[in-house]
Formats: C-alpha cells, sequence, structure tokens
C-alpha cells in the first residue's frame, strides 16, 4: 500500500459511472417495480453504497476512507439501457475513485441479480471514472 503519509488532506470527490443494456421489457419491469425481488433501483442503490464503503476490503491496495458522501443515482434512455453514476467524497490524503468505481459496479452487479430470472444476457459496462477532484491533479473524461 503506498504510504500517504506526508500527503496533503484535501476535499476530494470522484464520479463513476456503469451501464446495464438489458431488453426494453425488463426496463419496464424495473421502472413499475415487477420483479420478485423487490424494488430493483433501491436496493441496487444501497448496495453500491455499502460497497463504497467497503471498497478497501475488496481492493488489496486501497486505504480504507471516511467517506463523507456517497450519492447513487440512475437515469435511462427510455428503451434499453440504465444509467448507474456514483459520486463519493471524503477529506483526506488520498481520492475516492476506487470506492466510485466500486459503488457503480456492485450497483450494476446487484441491478443484475434481481433481474437475472427475467434476463440472463444483460450486459454490464463499460464503467469509467467520470471526473475525480482534489489531491495533486483534477481529471475529468473526455467520453
Amino acid at each position: 500500500m503506498v504510504d500517504v503519509s506526508d500527503k496533503e488532506i484535501t476535499k476530494r470527490e470522484a464520479c463513476a459511472r456503469t451501464t446495464v443494456t438489458m431488453h426494453p421489457d425488463t426496463l419496464v419491469l424495473i421502472r413499475k417495480g415487477g420483479l420478485a425481488k423487490g424494488d430493483v433501483l433501491a436496493v441496487s442503490q444501497v448496495a453500491g453504497i455499502m460497497a463504497a464503503k467497503n471498497t478497501a476490503n475488496w481492493i488489496p491496495m486501497c486505504h480504507p476512507l471516511p467517506l463523507t458522501g456517497i450519492n447513487i443515482e440512475f437515469s435511462d434512455n427510455g428503451h434499453h439501457e440504465l444509467y448507474i453514476e456514483a459520486t463519493v467524497r471524503t477529506t483526506g490524503k488520498t481520492g475516492v475513485e476506487m470506492e466510485a468505481l466500486t459503488a457503480v459496479s456492485a450497483t450494476a452487479l446487484t441491478v443484475y441479480d434481481m433481474c437475472k430470472a427475467v434476463q440472463k444476457d444483460m450486459i454490464i459496462g463499460p464503467t469509467l471514472l467520470i471526473s475525480k477532484t482534489g489531491g495533486k491533479s483534477d481529471y475529468t473524461s473526455v467520453t
């Protein structure tokens, strides 16, 4: 694990996004709450928040961080793609990119788990870092 002892404490934020591609009928079931396992978006949002908080347990070289905010939002293209975006914040010596990426990944996996009874060929991805601020440099994706 990288030693961050000498780094400055700054406000840090990272935003990540992923897509779950599915049949239009599956997206309709998600919107209407018509799946046996329950409210897909609510349960998936909680899963993503829990994953962000536990990233250091999933990714071996990540520092455990006191997160100050996690926001997971959903949108869709009205047809067959569900978009998941996570914004994670902390005040500390290292960034939260991995926490944001872990959050969207776990959220998408939970969507898959809750919908697999009606569709097994959903596609997750691409998953990408949209932006990060704080520390030595900022980053914004060009895609």
